[in-house]
């Protein structure tokens, strides 16, 4: 008999996650109640948000609790159905968890169509990815036409997004990236304004040299020493969104926090801190908007796919080590 195989989590992380985080399970394939579905998970979204909900800490949504499938968003297609709006053969995105195999009641979940655009997609650009750009810079930062704006991860998938929706407001963009190859992408495949490369630039005189005139919003996804010289390089009214702190999930220390914060003061300006969640009556607006600016070729995706359930533990560290560009995708195979 066919099983669903699960990926549990055994122990809470200090520092990097080991493998010794998660252990692979297998249990029955759970079947359908009244009002409910059963999914069939075809690719999981890998998150750095996801690190955070490792740490039994207060935050904007509960840790995952030992021996809980991991949480993870996913799209996938429902082989049975109970349930009246979402019917078999529908393909639908929703929270699936790192599982073969997942029933629910519907709630959170979404309809999408893979003849509109692949599946990995909905993980990611049209997915919980792309709205969290798309709120990002222009509810929380208010971007306006003209402003300067700086994002940082701006190769990974949520920065390569928010950039591109402010090249498409006629902003200038800058982004920072890790090595010579990425910078070239952000210029040459999305059409960025300019790249720091943190590895090996001289951040604060790049900032100097392409923001004279000061940052107006900074979209930051890593924290950190960027998120600190960024602050230095404010322009009156400046706007700093705070959708991450990569450089910080797996700090074995103290949270290095910014020492320049007293330019908020200085220039008037916010810095805010935003979770896509708080949009969710909104998704359908945003939706419909960044699949328009895809068929008028305005907006580009990337997925970097790996596969196999397995390979969980190896694919998420990608996420930390660089060693991915655009949206991190793992297709669940039933191996």
């Amino acid at each position: 008999m066919e099983k669903n195989k699960q990926l549990l989590l055994k122990k809470r992380p200090v520092g990097l996650p080991t493998k010794e985080t998660w252990a692979l399970t297998e249990v029955n394939i759970p079947q359908p109640n009244d009002g409910e579905f059963l999914m069939k998970c075809e690719y999981i979204s890998l998150d750095p948000a996801m690190r955070g909900w490792l740490n039994d800490v207060k935050s904007y949504i509960p840790p995952v609790q030992i021996n809980e499938v991991m949480r993870a968003g996913g799209v996938g297609k429902i082989i049975t159905s109970n349930h009246k709006y979402f019917k078999e053969g529908d393909y639908v995105y929703g929270q699936t968890g790192v599982q073969q195999y997942v029933v629910s009641d519907g709630k959170g979940y979404h309809k999408i169509d893979p003849s509109l655009a692949p599946l990995p997609m909905y993980t990611g650009t049209l997915g919980m990815t792309g709205m969290t750009a798309y709120f990002g810079i222009l509810e929380v930062g208010e971007l306006k036409e003209g402003d300067t704006v700086l994002v940082s991860g701006a190769a990974g998938a949520v920065g390569s997004v928010v950039g591109q929706i402010a090249k498409i407001k006629n902003c200038k963009v800058i982004g920072t990236a890790g090595g010579a190859d990425k910078c070239k992408y952000l210029i040459d495949e999305l059409g960025f304004d300019g790249a720091i490369d943190y590895k090996n630039d001289d951040i604060a005189i790049k900032l100097k040299e392409y923001f004279p005139k000061g940052i107006d919003v900074y979209f930051d996804n890593v924290g950190g020493e960027i998120l600190d010289l960024a602050l230095s390089r404010l322009a009156l009214h400046a706007r700093i969104v705070i959708c991450g702190a990569i450089s910080q999930y797996n700090n074995t220390s103290a949270v290095k926090g910014p020492s320049n914060y007293l330019s908020l003061l200085v220039n008037r300006a916010s810095m805010k801190g935003m979770v896509v969640f708080d949009y969710a009556k909104d998704y359908e607006k945003a939706s419909l908007q960044l699949g328009q600016w895809m068929m008028q070729g305005k907006l580009k995706s990337k997925e970097d796919i790996y596969e196999g359930i397995v390979n969980f533990h190896e694919t998420f560290l990608k996420l930390f080590s660089g060693e991915k560009l655009g949206k991190l995708v793992l297709k669940v195979s039933d191996d």
